[in-house]
């Protein structure tokens, strides 16, 4: 409809009013702030990272680790006796009693008897084994062999490794090397034993001798 004059003035001031209002928020920072209290979430508060970024609060300290276990020195070896029922000195001990039992054991002569070859053991064996052993090398088909072709017997004896062990017991397998000379000539031969001690400390004596291969333990 028509509007009077008086009308369209009112009308031309209240449009004014309202555009110089919406020009005041849009341009003037200070308006625009005091119109938005209420109306949306709160200035955030700067955060411990924000502020750290600024450089207004103390350093986060470095988060600290435990002191590494000190590594073993470079090329050493570990202490394997922490694991084993004896100590160093017991299974040197042991070891010396069976390369000198292994030795006695294929070392004899045709010119000697029983009690003779058996003496040498005596002190490396138990009184069974001794006996045992006594009884193989005096068997009447053993010994005529062993004069009629005049056999002299030497050997060494060479650990090759422990088999099994306990807290009374070692078996170590080894290597006999034995040299027999008889009317015939020369010969060399390596046989594998399986030789088992019974002892502890300062005190071993071999109580079983098999074939490696017969699976002594």
């Amino acid at each position: 409809m028509d509007l009077s004059p008086a009308q369209r003035v009112l009308a031309f001031l209240g449009i004014v009013v309202v555009l110089g209002g919406m020009g005041a928020y849009l341009l003037i920072p200070g308006v625009r702030s005091a119109l938005g209290q209420g109306h949306g979430p709160a200035p955030a508060t700067p955060s411990a990272s924000a502020s750290g970024a600024a450089g207004t609060s103390p350093a986060v300290p470095a988060a600290s680790t435990a002191p590494a276990t000190p590594a073993s020195p470079a090329g050493s070896a570990p202490d394997i006796y922490q694991w084993l029922p004896f100590s160093q000195a017991d299974l040197a001990k042991a070891a010396s009693v069976t390369e000198a039992f292994g030795t006695a054991y294929d070392t004899f002569s045709y010119r000697e008897g029983t009690s003779g070859y058996v003496a040498s053991l005596r002190s490396l064996a138990t009184s069974e084994l001794s006996a045992t052993l006594a009884r193989a090398y005096g068997t009447p088909g053993v010994a005529s062999q062993r004069t009629r072709q005049q056999q002299v017997s030497s050997a060494r004896t060479v650990i090759d490794s422990i088999r099994t062990f306990g807290s009374g017991s070692l078996t170590f397998v080894v290597t006999i090397v034995q040299t027999m000379r008889t009317k015939q000539g020369t010969s060399r031969s390596n046989v594998q034993y399986a030789i088992t001690l019974t002892g502890s400390g300062e005190s071993w004596l071999v109580n079983d001798i098999e074939l490696a291969s017969a699976g002594n333990s």
